[in-house]
């Protein structure tokens, strides 16, 4: 989650941000939410982390409307 996708995509190249990140280290974004609450936007990714592979891989292929 960040106000600033291009800079966060810079970090996470770097080694920087995350501990996952830093360990293994991203190749494409596939996917991006906007929200204009901060809350909700915790919320959703919360949400989304607690789903499966296959659901995720839906979800960025488009074959699922927005889950809320």
């Amino acid at each position: 989650m960040t106000w600033k996708p291009d800079l966060r995509w810079t970090q996470h190249l770097s080694g920087l941000g995350s501990k996952y990140t830093s360990r293994h280290k991203p190749k494409e974004l596939v996917y991006l939410e906007e929200y204009e609450d901060i809350e909700q936007a915790r919320r959703r990714e919360k949400q989304i982390q607690g789903w499966t592979r296959v659901k995720k891989e839906k979800l960025i292929k488009g074959e699922w409307k927005k889950l809320v």
